[in-house]
């Protein structure tokens, strides 16, 4: 019955969705230089999408039919489910986007006011939010309501091989899987794209040719606009919705796990409603935090706004969060209260709600850090901007050091949060501390996704020519887009660190016998030795990302300068060729992003047939911890360096403006943080993510088959 509720909640959610989606569809373009220019964006967007999701689709297909054959017969459908439900946010979101950007802009232009524009760039970005929770939801209910929900004691086989594995965990993580396959291509290739566009646009147009960065003369910079919608904005859907599926998988995993165990330990006192609990409070806790977003979201969109858009999006957040905590608190209450508990229940019923408490604090609390370090309203950014009359290597420098010196905070806030889980709620709270800071996503991503529809907004603003007072507010909405894109990616690894640790948890007790302690002996040479290989892949998969990322840069910058050589295109009497350099872009992007997108695939799945389990948990735990503050480092780097070219050009720097010295020095910088905030770091959390999955849904094979014992 609760699964039925949460579906309507679900439900509830989309009507609001695609109420929205009409409703910015209505708004008025502006000028047939805004519609002409949005249509090019809009088009090429999807175009990319499009082609992507054909070699996509061909991938997604051979990987569920292999499920299906060689591992449990309808795996191979749930499979397809968390794919589709991944593939439908990527481009509701997207779309939304491209609507969003120019009629945010246009507002700007009409009402002049930042309180109505920021209404509407949150309008495109709750959309975007909303649909990473309601359909990432959607999917695992359809699969617990179609299937009867959990049966810890089932067991079944593929349509040709022979392995028992238990059919209800499987469908859950084969689920899980499509939705990480999908996102770890979106984010490869629209990192890809978006950030090779954007930094041959600036290399142009900043450092070549001495233009404004949006000017419509630079022929990169409209599949610049379009990048930010195919990574920012559908990249990071699918990110999220992979995440927030992930900790519902580990927590239900967990919950078979350790009622198998009480069972086996002779445990009288445990019944099957302490195991449905288990499995029921992840699913509404979710549900919670959905209401929470809807009603948080809902009201920031009715209330009349000031003209501090920051103040204004953080009390959405709060709001949103306020909410999942209470409902959490009484979702706990009925839940839990007349129900045998376990042992590891220190505090009773109130055990697993505070366990989700310490994800949500956890998360806000990592999204406070992230702003800290690279916002312009305090000293890191600001040092590193007025460091840049130094020169180039000084602001290198100083970044790297910025980005190094930010890990500490956000790994210790993660390392304690999932120490008093653990205390509090055992393997259970580890993996409801990973939900609690994604039962509000639906918020986070709302307020994330604000930043570049901002961003494209302010683009349009200056390539279609609009006054210098319509600039200025979207110049502003700009520079909070890109602090709460910062905090949006701090969110994102902080939840992906959260979710892998569950997960690894999670796999640990698939693959060990019901009456034995789910240990991983970290001094076993064959866990050291996944550890060590599991930290090396991070650092050739950072490396591979940003060498395809710079040789496609380097590509189009050569193309943009092939065109602005064109008599009539750099003095403003024809127009470039758009379309070239977005094709260009696009293929690129889709030549470059298969290897680094199955590597994850691959990798946990040799390790482990040729290994064993043991192996793989090394390699998982390996991976994780140079992951987590490598991920971090870049975000947080690139962050910065952003923000301080961004604080120079706003004439904060006094003597030092755009044209200067100082200022092509933190464009130096901004060029190397593009790459590491928006490729690298948001790419390292899905991949460590996707291994674990695919490490969850193969656990019981490896067990039975090994080839080096």
């Amino acid at each position: 019955m609760s699964w039925f509720i949460i579906l309507g909640v679900v439900a509830l959610a989309i009507l609001y969705i695609f109420w929205n989606y009409r409703r910015i569809r209505n708004m008025d373009e502006g000028t047939p230089e805004m519609a002409e220019m949005s249509a090019i964006i809009r088009s090429g967007a999807a175009a990319f999408l499009k082609t992507e999701y054909k070699t996509i689709s061909i991938v997604v297909v051979i990987v569920a039919l292999i499920f299906s054959l060689f591992v449990e017969k309808t795996s191979g459908l749930t499979f397809l489910l968390g794919a589709g439900m991944s593939s439908i946010v990527c481009i509701l979101g997207m779309r939304s986007a491209t609507y969003a950007n120019v009629r945010t802009a246009n507002r700007a232009r009409q009402t002049l006011s930042i309180g109505e524009t920021v209404k509407v760039a949150l309008c495109g970005g709750s959309i975007s939010g909303l649909s990473v929770q309601a359909f990432g939801m959607l999917g695992l209910l359809l699969v617990l309501i179609l299937w009867r929900g959990v049966d810890y004691n089932a067991v079944s086989t593929g349509l040709i091989a022979n392995l028992e594995c238990n059919p209800y965990i499987t469908r859950i993580t084969t689920y899980s899987l499509g939705c990480s396959l999908v996102a770890m291509f979106n984010r490869v290739a629209g990192g890809n794209y978006t950030k090779a566009a954007d930094i041959s646009s600036d290399i142009l147009a900043k450092l070549r040719h001495d233009m404004p960065e949006d000017d419509s003369r630079v022929p990169n910079v409209v599949a610049d606009f379009i990048g930010d919608n195919v990574n920012d904005i559908a990249g990071n859907c699918s990110d999220l919705l992979e995440s927030f599926v992930a900790t519902m998988a580990a927590a239900i995993m967990i919950a078979v796990t350790i009622f198998k165990s009480a069972l086996a330990g002779g445990s009288s006192s445990i019944t099957e409603a302490t195991f449905s609990a288990t499995c029921i409070f992840p699913i509404v806790l979710a549900g919670g935090g959905l209401l929470g977003c809807l009603l948080g979201l809902g009201y920031a969109s009715i209330r009349r706004m000031g003209d501090n858009p920051a103040r204004e999006l953080n009390l959405a957040t709060w709001i949103s969060a306020g909410l999942t905590v209470v409902i959490g608190f009484f979702a706990s209450m009925f839940i839990f209260r007349n129900v045998p508990l376990y042992d590891s229940f220190r505090l009773g019923w109130v055990s697993p709600w505070l366990s989700s408490v310490l994800g949500i604090v956890s998360g806000i609390a990592i999204g406070s850090i992230t702003e800290y370090y690279t916002s312009t309203d305090f000293k890191p950014t600001r040092k590193l901007a007025e460091i840049a009359t130094e020169g180039e290597a000084f602001v290198i420098t100083k970044g790297d050091a910025i980005g190094s010196r930010s890990c500490l905070l956000p790994v210790l806030v993660i390392g304690i949060a999932l120490f008093v889980s653990g205390k509090l709620c055992g393997t259970y709270g580890i993996a409801l501390s990973a939900l609690g800071m994604l039962a509000f996503v639906g918020a986070t991503v709302s307020i994330d996704a604000f930043g570049p529809i901002a961003d494209n907004a302010g683009g349009l603003a200056e390539s279609c020519h609009l006054p210098e007072n319509v600039r200025t507010i979207t110049d502003k909405l700009d520079s909070v887009g890109n602090t709460t894109a910062a905090i949006g990616k701090g969110f994102a690894i902080g939840s992906a660190a959260f979710a892998t640790v569950s997960l690894i948890v999670a796999y640990v007790c698939n693959y060990t016998a019901v009456n034995a302690e789910p240990i991983l002996n970290i001094a076993s040479y064959i866990v050291v030795a996944g550890g060590i290989i599991g930290g090396a892949l991070i650092e050739y998969f950072s490396a591979l990302l940003t060498d395809n990322t710079i040789e496609s840069a380097r590509l189009m910058a050569d193309e943009g300068d092939r065109q602005l050589s064109v008599p009539g295109v750099l003095e403003g009497k024809r127009r470039p060729d758009y379309n070239r350099c977005i094709e260009m872009a696009a293929r690129q992007a889709l030549k470059k992003m298969l290897l680094p997108s199955t590597l994850a695939l691959l990798i946990p799945i040799a390790g482990g047939f040729l290994f064993g389990v043991d192996f793989v948990g090394g390699l998982l735990i390996g991976a994780t911890i140079v992951a987590i503050p490598r991920a971090l480092f870049m975000g947080n780097s690139g962050g910065a360096f952003d923000n301080a070219k961004k604080y120079i050009e706003g004439g904060f720097l006094k003597g030092h403006g755009k044209g200067s010295a100082a200022h092509k020095a933190a464009v130096t910088g901004d060029t190397v943080g593009d790459t590491r905030k928006d490729v690298v770091g948001v790419a390292l959390d899905i991949f460590i993510k996707t291994m674990s999955t695919v490490a969850n849904t193969l656990a019981s094979v490896f067990s039975n088959i090994t080839l080096i014992r």
